[in-house]
């Protein structure tokens, strides 16, 4: 085996759960050409899972055999690796907020980084460049309100931040009013709107 093989094998072990490696980090050991013809063949012979353009995974050895890993560790690693912001899409959150039955049928997530599509198995993973203001808040439950707001669209938008009520911490509902200005017109005026009458 020679140590390009080696050195990939053992940096794909050592990396945690759903962690990126890219071909350019062996670089130094190899020309571009077999650096990429290397890391081709330990795909085809399943020691890593390309999940999309320049970028591999080591595969998870559960009870059940070889599965790829979890579409939120990889999320996790594009975040720490690549330094983006990645939220769940509108759709995902107003379901998870109860403004919606309806379950999303694809894993869509925005980012702040390029749009592109990574495949986990059989899973397909969307990421979709998003607008500044959909990314501001992040994580917090006020910026899953905001992106859950952009999918229900305006005509839903008052009637929905009504049924949040108490479901949102005040903390929250203050970040939402702070964040007027960056927000679309008619998400700003039911933000105001709602808050002026509770």
């Amino acid at each position: 085996m020679s140590i390009l093989t080696t050195s990939i094998i053992s940096a794909a072990k050592a990396l945690p759960e759903g962690g990126l490696l890219s071909p350019k980090e062996f670089l130094h050991l190899a020309s571009r050409a077999a650096v990429d013809q290397t890391f081709s063949r330990l795909a085809r012979e399943g020691q890593l899972m390309r999940v999309g353009r320049g970028a591999y995974t080591h595969p998870v050895a559960g009870r059940f055999g070889i599965r790829p890993p979890s579409t939120e560790t990889v999320i996790e690693a594009i975040e720490s690796a690549c330094g983006e912001v990645v939220v769940s899409h509108g759709a995902a959150e107003a379901n998870a907020l109860g403004l919606t039955t309806q379950v999303p049928t694809r894993e869509v997530f925005l980012t702040s980084g390029p749009a592109r599509k990574l495949h986990l198995g059989k899973r397909m993973i969307e990421l979709k460049h998003g607008q500044r203001w959909q990314l501001a808040l992040g994580k917090r439950p006020a910026g899953r309100v905001i992106r859950a707001l952009s999918w229900l669209g305006p005509e839903q938008a008052a009637a929905s931040l009504k049924l949040l009520g108490n479901q949102i911490p005040a903390e929250e509902w203050q970040a939402l009013r702070a964040s007027r200005s960056i927000l679309p017109g008619w998400m700003a005026r039911a933000v105001s709107e709602v808050m002026d009458h509770a």
